[in-house]
């Protein structure tokens, strides 16, 4: 269904999205939801979640520090071994937060994302995520770049610092023509673009449904052993289960395929649940597997208190990623 546009470019209810929805790509210009986000993540999201030089991320830097004694759910790939020879007691070595950081976001925009049933579409959501991670972490000269896949292009943008170059990284996003249905992106080739040729030690991020095979595992688990990575998963709740609406119509976007069920079957609706739940969790298997933190965003939520909570989480050790 297409909406359309309101007659005048000021801020409308339906284009700051409604249930704690993001703004809706369809609804306003460019530039009017750039500054909507940035106000939201700005006012809402920076200070709160400020860390000493990375925002959405706190974690280790790359600059070695002071040692201490190791404690249980600490990352061993941190062990420093010589004092742990020399005192028999297991210590690990401290680091510093780095105070340039360079950050690259691979977005996913493939025709699975322009789907929504709550409060906006995936693809909606993925540019909510992708500005929060920007907005925070472009401070003290942090540069900030990403690649955009859709299935029948690549679009790469240079990493820079700046809220200049803030604004036109999100606003080239925004603006990212929709792939035509029956195009299938390829996540795994856009993680080898990233991870080859080496970059300086930084954050990598990953925005997407993860939908289709897994072949993304392989490339995220290297792109990890370099770099502080986090997924950021963007989910619809009629992906996890079917409504009883009778005869429904499924279309998969990045195939074209069309199928019939009949949703009054509360057996097909129990299956079609129990897959889709079994999906979700060899996703979430997997992104551990890779050592990269999970963050799971759906439409049907506040995407901001959603990230607060990961935030919180990983700052007390509770959760986060593998090395967790």
């Amino acid at each position: 269904m297409t909406v359309p546009a309101p007659r005048s470019p000021a801020l409308t209810s339906s284009s700051v999205g409604a249930g704690g929805g993001p703004p809706r790509l369809n609804d306003a210009p460019a530039d009017v939801i750039l500054r909507r986000l940035e106000l939201t993540v700005r006012r809402r999201l920076d200070g709160l979640l400020q860390g000493n030089h990375i925002g959405l991320v706190p974690g280790p830097g790359s600059e070695a520090g002071e040692s201490r004694v190791y404690h249980p759910g600490d990352d061993v790939r941190r062990m420093d071994w010589p004092v742990t020879a020399r005192t028999t007691v297991p210590h690990v070595r401290e680091t510093v937060a780095d105070r340039e950081l360079e950050a690259w976001v691979v977005v996913d925009l493939s025709p699975s994302l322009d789907f929504g049933t709550a409060a906006c579409e995936k693809r909606d959501l993925a540019v909510a995520g992708l500005s929060a991670v920007v907005y925070l972490t472009t401070h003290g000269g942090n540069r900030v770049g990403a690649l955009v896949t859709t299935g029948q292009q690549v679009i790469r943008i240079p990493a820079r610092a700046g809220r200049a170059a803030a604004d036109r990284l999100i606003r080239t996003v925004i603006e990212t023509p929709r792939a035509e249905q029956g195009r299938r992106g390829d996540l795994a080739a856009t993680l080898e673009m990233l991870r080859r040729p080496p970059r300086r030690r930084g954050l990598a991020v990953v925005v997407s449904d993860f939908l289709g095979d897994a072949s993304w595992e392989r490339p995220l688990r290297a792109l990890a052993t370099r770099h502080e990575v986090l997924a950021i998963e963007v989910l619809d709740p009629r992906e996890l289960s079917l409504p009883d609406v009778g005869l429904l119509t499924l279309v998969d976007p990045e195939t074209g395929r069309t199928i019939e069920v009949q949703t009054g079957k509360k057996e097909l609706r129990e299956q079609f649940a129990a897959a889709a739940a079994e999906q979700r969790a060899e996703v979430a298997a997997g992104l551990r597997r890779s050592g990269a933190g999970h963050l799971q965003l759906r439409t049907d939520r506040d995407w901001l208190i959603d990230i607060i909570r990961y935030v919180g989480a990983r700052r007390r050790g509770a959760s986060g990623g593998a090395r967790r």
